[in-house]
């Protein structure tokens, strides 16, 4: 099997916002072949565009090889959707994304078919690892098998597997990959220890080598399942002040002078992390018969904030003696976090369509987001700048640096409101 002294070949499958800046990372210091069935993605890539705008078209073009470096042994990175290009690889990456269905179970087939992929093309004594967020068991129990079975080789004897969960924080351009400390894991003490030296190559933050893959797993999905919990717990009571007419706001403000008092704010829970993996460990917990019940009850509450937001903003606009039926709503924002393109499980749609339930039309706009993906996803046309347009509603739903400069009252008609999701204007109508 590999060992430190081993020449490395890595082939990260899958280029989204996990796997295409790590396969960056690695190419500064080892060949790298950046595997996508999307021929798109890849053409994009060699011509120096992240549509996810994670990587700079500068370092793209710095570190993209023109043909595969296996051969040469030279550090930097070939795109390719062919699945020769990664079989003469001695590492394999899995960084695939891993959703859940509209029922909210664990939707694994990209996992399971990148899994496959390697199963064509893998040698004795190479080693997978995945990145992917999983349920505890996962690896082992459901992935590893595929390989074998593709392959035709041993598990533990033939080839090895590592865990070693991604951390990226998509839009962060302070706290980048290299920077978040790493969890390594191998399916026995040797490859543990190769694994946790590949990465401890690259990330400056150093790693934390976990005991098992089960133990890395299970430390992931926790991870963002504690983050989801203590949201819930602040929508919930910002439900409850608003009610009382007490500002949520300074309520945390005020006991947030306590040393150890953790600072959450309210807000809508999406994206592919935070909203996705209590789902992953909830149906785990549940096939060994016990059913989680503030894991799913912190789900079912976060999940419910863009229809009580969207109550809200009526509300607002009941109170101004706004004519609702075709009000017209500008809603600031449509990606799931400030400062980033992704648009993954957006709960900024649950406000739109809730809106327009109510009989409001909603316009949206999104300086990050890929406008053709939002439409194609969510059936939703986002406009690509501001006009001179006044509006019966403004509704900052997103907290993008490029909308500090707004002039919010240049948008307003005479009894306008302003409903800020984010809590950050002091002279909004209604906010969380």
């Amino acid at each position: 099997m590999l060992d430190h002294q081993t020449d490395k070949r890595i082939a990260v499958l899958g280029l989204g916002y996990v796997g295409l800046p790590l396969a960056c990372l690695f190419a500064t210091k080892y060949p790298v072949v950046g595997f996508d069935i999307d021929e798109e993605r890849i053409a994009a890539l060699r011509g120096g565009y992240d549509r996810t705008g994670e990587v700079e078209k500068k370092r793209l073009l710095d570190l993209t090889l023109s043909e595969t470096p296996f051969f040469s042994e030279h550090e930097g990175i070939y795109f390719s959707a062919d699945i020769e290009s990664i079989r003469s690889a001695n590492v394999y990456i899995i960084t695939v994304p891993t959703p859940v269905d509209k029922n909210n179970h664990p939707d694994m087939r990209l996992l399971f078919k990148a899994s496959e992929i390697v199963g064509k093309v893998i040698s004795n004594g190479d080693v997978v690892i995945y990145e992917s967020t999983v349920y505890p068991g996962a690896t082992e129990e459901d992935c590893v098998p595929i390989i074998e079975s593709v392959s035709g080789l041993n598990y533990n004897k033939d080839f090895f597997v590592g865990y070693s969960p991604e951390r990226i924080n998509p839009g962060d351009r302070e706290r980048t990959v290299e920077k978040i400390r790493k969890i390594t894991s191998g399916s026995n003490p040797q490859t543990a220890l190769t694994v946790d030296e590949l990465y401890k190559s690259v990330i400056v933050a150093g790693t934390y080598l976990a005991p098992t893959i089960k133990v890395a797993e299970a430390a992931k999905v926790i991870e963002n399942s504690q983050r989801d919990i203590n949201i819930a717990f602040v929508n919930e009571l910002a439900i409850m002040f608003n009610l009382m007419g007490i500002d949520t706001q300074e309520v945390l403000a005020a006991a947030g002078t306590k040393w150890n008092f953790l600072p959450f704010k309210p807000g809508l829970v999406g994206g592919h992390c935070i909203g996705v993996d209590p789902y992953y460990l909830a149906q785990k917990a549940q096939q060994y018969g016990y059913h989680p019940e503030i894991l799913l009850a912190g789900r079912r509450l976060n999940d419910a904030m863009g229809e009580y937001v969207a109550s809200q903003i009526v509300k607002c606009m009941v109170k101004k003696d706004i004519n609702i039926k075709g009000a017209e709503v500008l809603m600031l924002g449509f990606t799931f976090k400030e400062n980033c393109s992704d648009v993954r499980n957006t709960k900024v749609i649950d406000i739109v369509e809730n809106l327009m339930d109510y009989g409001l039309d909603v316009v949206v706009y999104d300086p990050y987001a890929d406008h053709a993906e939002v439409e194609k996803q969510y059936g939703v046309k986002c406009q690509s700048s501001l006009d001179t347009k006044k509006y019966d509603a403004l509704v900052l739903a997103v907290a993008h640096q490029e909308f500090e400069t707004i002039r919010f009252g240049d948008l307003k008609k005479d009894k306008s409101i302003i409903y800020d999701v984010k809590g950050l204007l002091p002279y909004a109508d209604g906010r969380l």
